[in-house]
């Protein structure tokens, strides 16, 4: 493994298009992160093929009825349900084969959309906009996430919320042997200083309420598309 600079040309943050840096080249695969939002990222020429993404996606065991990823989920929901009036509606977006998380939000009395690009693409819900909506163990895998983010901040109404879970990446000093790095298809890699230079980007207010869960709302005067 490598650190800090060498002979590989800088590249833009695929998030704010800010010049970021080399950060880490652990055998094959090299890493930049971005001096501005602080997003560590994959080599954009290393990321997975469509197929072997959706390959990859299909060993995970999410199965909605499992107790214990319905707890994991609560992580999100927990906060969520607690902000959110009765009846509103969301969109699951990046929902996996097994929608898990739209089934508990409907169980708690809220209409559910959901989107994902390989298990559920019709695009229908993309064109809506919602009282919240949920990315949950998702965004790690954008490609495109300053395409990707400005599309759920869309489908977000003035007033409501988007709640993004992800696993935080912390200490530099661990990221080569970190799980989540390991991850063929996890690309790019958030601080939760990276959602709070998106809130003040966006104009958003932002809360952390436990680690890994990010809830940022969007302002009821905020109507711009």
């Amino acid at each position: 493994m490598t650190t800090g600079k060498n002979d590989q040309a800088d590249t833009a943050c695929p998030l704010c298009h800010a010049r970021a840096e080399h950060f880490q080249t652990i055998g094959a695969r090299t890493y930049f992160r971005c001096p501005c939002c602080e997003l560590r990222f994959l080599d954009p020429a290393l990321r997975p093929g469509r197929a072997e993404e959706r390959a990859h996606y299909l060993t995970h065991e999410n199965d909605p009825d499992d107790p214990g990823y319905r707890r994991f989920l609560s992580r999100v929901t927990g906060p969520l349900l607690a902000r959110l009036a009765p009846g509103s509606r969301g969109l699951d977006h990046g929902c996996g084969p097994g929608p898990a998380l739209a089934g508990m939000m409907r169980e708690a009395g809220h209409e559910m959309a959901v989107y994902d690009p390989f298990f559920a693409p019709d695009t229908a819900p993309l064109r809506a906009s919602y009282d919240f909506v949920t990315c949950t163990e998702t965004a790690e895998h954008f490609h495109d996430p300053a395409g990707e983010f400005k599309q759920l901040r869309r489908l977000v109404r003035p007033g409501g919320w988007l709640a993004v879970m992800t696993c935080f990446q912390t200490e530099d000093s661990r990221f080569a042997g970190w799980h989540y790095r390991q991850d063929p298809t996890h690309v790019v890699f958030y601080r939760a200083a990276t959602f709070s230079f998106l809130a003040s980007a966006w104009g958003w207010d932002i809360d952390i309420p436990e680690k890994d869960v990010v809830l940022l709302d969007r302002p009821r005067h905020d109507v711009d598309s």
